[in-house]
């Protein structure tokens, strides 16, 4: 006898003759998902890694880990992300999540034995495949439960990462101020949790085939065997299969373009999709030198409370995107008003941390940041995935994913290496509060012209092509 991890059989009871959890289940792959998401992010070593590298143990400055050490992830990522997002749903997801904890393992062990710049920046770069390998992770759950439990299944996930990164802030504030222990334990107990994550990968389901590649590799396969049947001799055989190998290969690519097409057809999913990925932009800039404009307002006692800050802040994120994953509203109408409502609050947090010289007004600051940002990737993320058919999770947000480390990339060049500029920590913190104040203006006109548009008496009964997401992407 087998349990049904979905509480729901159809027609048949929970305690089902299954010894694999059943297909239709959600919590079994939400379960499994939501340990690896944690055990992932339970990382204690994080909030003082500019601490670490800086001091004794690394020996570096803070000049070489701003501008050398920190950017090799940001334009590896770049590098990485569309050969990633290619194979993705072609190996279907779990070997890809499975490489991601390889590769943490692999830079958490790097940067705990190696020394020097070019080790860093090495760990660094092993760092971004898995950061790269994150489109694999956020749509994995897509491919294996019904769209009904999407909010849902999204707000789990993303709270037990959150909840992860919390518990491993609060545990290295805890072992650092109470227990006196190294920076280099802290770094010992991170590798420790992502091996856990990387165990826990190798149990996840796999999705019975590629979603994305399944019917033009059914319809190649199938070419192909009638032409096997026809060839008279192994060199005509070969030849015929390296033909339709290419034609194989560029009706793939003219898929995906078309598809593109399709998906981006629609205004109300491009612009969730736009926030999507100038909040990616922004969230990772502010985060990768946050510990660093800290040991600006606070130069003799830089990390005293990070990782607390951290842990409040991300537990609070965590709340909020598992309240969403219980929230009723109709996110078509009002959706985009709320991104650019609360993107102002981002806003003004991250103007007032640049004016500040008060280190808890900048904690604050911060803890508004990151908790206002967590609710509103969730919404999001859960309905770009309730406006697309399953086979373009993948695509979709490898997209967004591609062109926020693009735009990463270019505000990394622009404020922190264009050497003419030399710009200080706090004013790259301007640049990022501007940053926001752009998306957060969009969002609200866009927002208020929705709401306008759709609420008018005369459009009532007529369909909102521009404004409602695309419900015929589903099909």
């Amino acid at each position: 006898m087998g349990f049904c991890w979905s509480g729901e059989c159809g027609i048949r009871p929970c305690w089902a003759g299954h010894y694999m959890p059943c297909r239709a289940g959600w919590v079994g792959p939400t379960v499994l998902l939501c340990i690896y998401g944690f055990c992932s992010m339970m990382r204690p070593i994080e909030p003082f890694m500019t601490e670490f590298l800086t001091g004794t143990y690394k020996n570096l400055t803070t000049e070489q880990v701003t501008r050398q050490v920190y950017p090799v992830w940001t334009y590896s990522t770049l590098v990485l992300l569309i050969p990633v997002l290619l194979v993705t749903d072609y190996l279907r997801y779990k070997p890809v999540i499975i490489l991601q904890g390889l590769t943490l393992v692999t830079s958490f062990l790097l940067v705990l034995v190696g020394s020097g710049v070019h080790s860093a920046q090495l760990a660094f770069f092993i760092y971004s495949i898995a950061m790269a390998a994150d489109v694999a992770y956020f749509s994995y759950i897509y491919s294996v439960i019904q769209p009904s439990y999407y909010q849902r299944a999204t707000s789990y996930v993303r709270g037990a990462i959150l909840l992860g990164y919390a518990v491993g802030a609060l545990l290295g504030q805890l072992l650092v101020s109470l227990g006196g222990v190294s920076l280099y334990c802290l770094g010992v107990v991170s590798l420790i949790s992502v091996s856990v994550a990387l165990i826990t990968s190798f149990f996840l389901p796999m999705p019975e085939s590629s979603l994305f590649y399944k019917e033009t590799y059914s319809e190649q396969k199938i070419n192909s065997n009638e032409d096997t049947k026809d060839s008279e001799s192994q060199d005509s055989l070969i030849w015929v299969r390296t033909i339709k190998t290419t034609k194989y290969v560029w009706r793939m690519l003219r898929r995906l373009l078309l598809d593109c097409k399709k998906c981006y057809s629609s205004t109300a999913l491009l612009f969730l999709c736009i926030w999507a990925a100038t909040g990616r932009c922004g969230f990772y800039q502010v985060t990768g030198y946050i510990q660093i404009l800290w040991v600006y307002v606070q130069p003799h006692n830089s990390t005293a409370y990070n990782g607390g800050v951290d842990a409040i802040s991300t537990l609070s994120g965590a709340a909020a995107s598992v309240a969403v994953g219980h929230m009723t509203l109709e996110w078509s109408v009002w959706g985009e008003l709320v991104l650019g409502g609360f993107t102002f609050l981002i806003t003004g947090a991250l103007f007032l941390m640049d004016l500040t010289h008060n280190i808890w007004i900048s904690y604050t600051c911060y803890f508004l940041f990151k908790t206002v940002y967590m609710q509103l990737i969730t919404i999001c993320t859960f309905q770009i995935a309730k406006a697309l058919s399953r086979e373009r999770y993948a695509l979709v947000f490898g997209i967004n994913s591609f062109v926020g480390t693009v735009l990463q990339s270019v505000l990394t060049a622009i404020v922190i290496n264009t050497k003419s500029l030399q710009l200080t920590i706090t004013s790259q913190f301007f640049i990022y509060a501007s940053f926001f104040a752009a998306i957060s203006l969009l969002f609200t006109l866009r927002g208020v012209y929705t709401v306008v548009h759709v609420s008018r008496p005369a459009r009532e009964h007529q369909p909102e092509k521009t404004t409602s997401l695309p419900e015929d992407l589903h099909q």
